[in-house]
């Protein structure tokens, strides 16, 4: 209860934190436990999901990210795509990080050394090709 008074935890999450804490104990016992949690409705994949995906978009994480993290949590492809796909704003999200890291910049030189730090970047915080070229084509000159 104490883990999950803090935040939510995925069940492969909270099994490995309890595993960890009570390493004599059985696992299947604690996992029968999560189970009861689950029961009661005090741990939820759903809850973790819908959570997981609000906070790493609020600090400007892309879909491939996104989504990479909660697989390593063991979250189902359906919960992952049912949060990941409530909300389409990777655009404006693109957007709003590339005005973020070309302030006072006119314009951005196709292959320049800032252009392709700038991509980059946004490729390792989870954007696709397509969303990135998308995002910088305003900024791109020739």
């Amino acid at each position: 209860m104490d883990f999950l008074a803090r935040r939510e935890h995925s069940f492969f999450e909270l099994s490995q934190k309890l595993i960890k804490k009570f390493p004599d104990t059985a696992p299947e016992h604690l996992t029968a436990i999560i189970k009861t949690l689950q029961d009661e409705n005090l741990q939820s994949d759903d809850r973790f999901a819908e959570s997981y995906v609000r906070y790493r978009r609020s600090r400007g994480f892309g879909f491939l990210h996104i989504k990479a993290d909660l697989a390593s949590r063991r979250v189902s492809e359906h919960t992952i795509f049912q949060y990941l796909a409530v909300d389409d704003g990777w655009d404006e999200m693109i957007e709003t990080l590339v005005m973020k890291k070309l302030r006072g910049m006119e314009s951005l030189p196709f292959g320049s050394k800032e252009h392709r730090r700038l991509m980059r970047f946004l490729t390792s915080r989870g954007f696709t090709s397509d969303q990135i070229k998308k995002g910088l084509h305003p900024w791109l000159s020739s």
